[in-house]
């Protein structure tokens, strides 16, 4: 907030008071998102992108280029441009899981796998559309397809921080529910737990999380496998009273942390979401290598 600053503290305070509270939104919104997802999927390696998050708002935006042009990414309400993100994004996971839960019992296997189905038809469908527009038009829209933590928009703020706090409100309520579902569906059934409706609840409020980071900075596929990786090493157990806190705060760590440090040491000259992604790609290719050894 402070760091070299020159000028009118009465612009400097606020302008990086609302940059400060995106990042803590995202970095807060991506790594209850991860941990919970891991708990109810009860597989530390998987992240709620592995649904088809990231390609859903690649062709969300795609489309918008397509039909509406290059001019419609900058043309368009921020605020209703939101919405729609996340509207989508929570209907289609809602459906998803309708279709889960809803009739035959089906596993939570069966829903990861149709999950990259749909991320690969997403994917196709984006590519598709971006072959025929025009090399300015794609170059425009190239640029949304990497999370920019330096550019949120500020106006966005109160109406995504509201969604985050309702989504945490209802988390607390389920909060003495989530160590027994990390112990897997039987003994979660066992033991008393609503077992369908629980996971249903969690996952919406998954995809609410998710559908705000996303629609506030871009894509981020590595960054809740990193923080949620370090937080259950770092914990040293389980519990999700000390493991949410942890992943929130070593989110916040690292997005503020590295912000800071790219903007005052290296002025800009990379973008932090390469790195992030670069290290969360590392972490991931060493857990599938330690699984497979054992």
């Amino acid at each position: 907030m402070t760091l070299g600053a020159r000028g009118s503290w009465s612009f400097i305070i606020p302008f990086r008071g609302r940059k400060l509270l995106a990042l803590c939104l995202v970095a807060y919104s991506v790594a209850i998102s991860t941990v919970l997802f891991q708990t109810v999927t009860n597989n530390r390696i998987l992240t709620p992108s592995i649904m088809g998050f990231d390609a859903l708002y690649i062709l969300l935006t795609t489309a918008t280029v397509f039909f509406l042009g290059a001019g419609a990414l900058t043309g368009i309400d921020p605020q209703v441009q939101f919405g729609i993100e996340v509207v989508v994004m929570v209907v289609f996971s809602g459906l998803l899981f309708r279709w889960l839960f809803v009739g035959e019992e089906r596993s939570l296997t069966l829903l990861v796998l149709v999950g990259i189905v749909f991320g690969i038809l997403f994917r196709s469908l984006s590519q598709f559309m971006q072959r025929m527009l025009d090399p300015n038009a794609f170059q425009v829209l190239q640029d949304s397809f990497f999370a920019s933590f330096a550019t949120v928009d500020t106006s966005l703020l109160v109406v995504a921080t509201v969604i985050v706090v309702l989504a945490s409100l209802i988390m607390l309520r389920l909060a003495h529910t989530l160590d027994v579902l990390g112990l897997g569906r039987a003994h979660a059934i066992n033991l008393g737990i609503d077992y369908r409706r629980t996971v249903v609840t969690i996952l919406m409020l998954v995809s609410v999380l998710v559908a705000v980071s996303t629609a506030l900075v871009g894509p981020i596929t590595f960054f809740g496998l990193l923080v949620a990786t370090l937080a259950h090493s770092l914990v040293g157990t389980s519990r999700h009273r000390y493991v949410l806190p942890a992943a929130a705060l070593l989110a916040i760590t690292c997005l503020v942390g590295g912000q800071t440090i790219l903007e005052r040491l290296f002025a800009f000259d990379t973008a932090l979401s390469i790195i992030i992604e670069f290290l969360g790609g590392i972490v991931f290719i060493t857990l599938i290598l330690r699984r497979a050894a054992r």
